[in-house]
């Protein structure tokens, strides 16, 4: 599974460095940033993978601190507020499963969200680089 994640980042990463206009825009803007995370709440509520990640979470502000990051790593005018991901993620006894789940769920709300494909896959390659960091902690086996 690992290496299909490495392979897949690969290869999104190549499809996002076709087209250089600005990613925040591509996404919408702020408000379409904010449909994204939006969307993504309803996904996860849905899904029995990662729901129970969240069940001790503010929604509120992981709304607010998403939205920051991801306006943040689209190249967006925020500045992301939040705890850096080590801290975010400790303790969550997440593996890859939940890792990939989280962003198939992603991709869902981007995909709600009208965001073509070539800036869903842009957006995905950049947000890949974070993987470690939130992987820092993985307890439970696949």
């Amino acid at each position: 599974m690992r290496l299909l994640f490495c392979f897949l980042v690969w290869i999104l990463a190549g499809c996002a460095s076709q087209n250089t206009d600005n990613l925040y825009e591509r996404l919408g803007g702020e408000q379409g940033i904010i449909t994204i995370v939006d969307n993504l709440l309803y996904v996860i509520a849905e899904d029995p993978i990662i729901r129970p990640l969240f069940e001790k979470t503010d929604l509120d502000r992981f709304h607010e601190k998403l939205s920051e990051q991801l306006c943040e790593v689209a190249g967006g005018p925020c500045i992301y507020t939040g705890d850096d991901m080590v801290e975010v993620h400790a303790g969550m006894a997440m593996n890859n499963r939940h890792f990939d789940a989280m962003v198939t769920a992603l991709d869902q709300a981007m995909q709600d969200a009208g965001v073509t494909f070539s800036a869903r896959n842009a957006m995905l390659a950049r947000l890949a680089a974070l993987h470690e960091q939130v992987m820092q902690e993985t307890v439970i086996p696949n």
